[in-house]
């Protein structure tokens, strides 16, 4: 007989006006819903999954995005195993980051739990806050795609991986959107009870953990930009100019900029040069035409500038992951 040891997960969530119910409920109910199972599997379980509103304010309650209050905020004894920053609600990237400068209160007491050895672990725009405590500083990092170049641009120290669904180094956990931090919570509960357990918890959440890239959902039209009158007139130079050749030192001459001021900029707002960002968009005019359009591949490798389809098809399958006929069978828009 296997001897109990007491297995034990205390998740902790962080309390925030304006968070997102998603981002409370779902880790709560993943962590009930695999207690259950332990239970009718076991009812002599030593098993305890467990997850806990934290208020860096002393607050009883708190109200999330939709207006929902909640209340019962409550002190645990210690601290938690895990300390979870959940996503906040926001009407864009200067909204979040004017919210910031009031949440000096939850930066502290992130970093005095990551100094007592909690683990910390974010969802979407919560890693803004663990950034903000400096606890990204030097490691690697993910956030939702959308918020990618804001992220970057205000957080230079920190190596980001956006296409990554979870990115875990040492003790600081970062995910995407909230489907992404269910499938840390799932590794959470894999850690302390087992693979077995976690499969039959994703199973009973039609969960798919095997999920590791957020790049077939990345659109560049929806990501935040950080504002610049350069920037904005590039963009509207790529987006008129994709299907015809571009250089650098002709889209330098159209911007009215120089190449190195171009080069500089392109570094500074996407961490990459200006031909690995033509490269993206040309994916995601690709990504729309198979989205919306009964056009060949042929004819939409021509109309986003390529001449040489095989070459193409391989920077899609790259870029997203999925070859052009399985983006286009997952994402195409069906008649009702």
């Amino acid at each position: 007989m296997t001897e109990r040891t007491g297995r034990r997960l205390v998740l902790g969530l962080l309390a925030l006006d304006g968070v997102m119910l998603s981002g409370l409920a779902g880790p709560t109910d993943l962590l009930r819903v695999a207690q259950k199972l332990a239970e009718l599997q076991d009812p002599d379980t030593d098993l305890q999954l467990q997850a806990s509103l934290i208020s860096a304010r002393g607050a009883s309650h708190l109200h999330c995005s939709s207006g929902l209050r909640i209340d019962g905020l409550g002190c645990l004894p210690g601290d938690p195993d895990v300390l979870l920053v959940p996503a906040m609600m926001h009407g864009g990237a200067d909204d979040l980051i004017d919210k910031l400068d009031d949440l000096q209160p939850e930066v502290e007491l992130i970093r005095g739990m990551q100094q007592r050895g909690v683990r910390i672990a974010s969802a979407c725009s919560g890693a803004f806050l663990l950034a903000e405590a400096g606890l990204l500083d030097g490691r690697r990092a993910t956030t939702s795609w959308w918020l990618d170049a804001v992220f970057q641009e205000r957080y230079p120290k920190v190596e980001v991986d956006i296409q990554k669904m979870i990115v875990e180094d040492g003790p600081i956990t970062t995910s995407g959107a909230t489907t992404a931090v269910l499938s840390y919570v799932l590794r959470l509960v894999a850690q302390v009870a087992g693979e077995e357990l976690a499969q039959q918890t994703a199973r009973i959440l039609l969960l798919d953990p095997d999920r590791q890239s957020q790049a077939p959902y990345i659109s560049q039209a929806l990501r935040q930009k950080p504002r610049h009158s350069l920037g904005e007139r590039i963009e509207t130079l790529l987006q008129q100019s994709l299907d015809q050749p571009l250089s650098v030192a002709g889209l330098a001459e159209k911007a009215g900029t120089s190449e190195r001021s171009l080069l500089r900029h392109f570094r500074a707002q996407f961490g990459v040069t200006p031909q690995e960002h033509i490269q993206r968009l040309r994916v995601e005019r690709a990504k729309a035409l198979l989205e919306t359009t009964r056009l060949s591949f042929d004819e939409i490798v021509e109309r986003c500038g390529y001449s040489d389809s095989a070459s193409f098809r391989k920077l899609f399958k790259r870029a997203t992951t999925l070859t052009p006929s399985d983006y286009r069978e997952r994402f195409r828009l069906r008649a009702h």
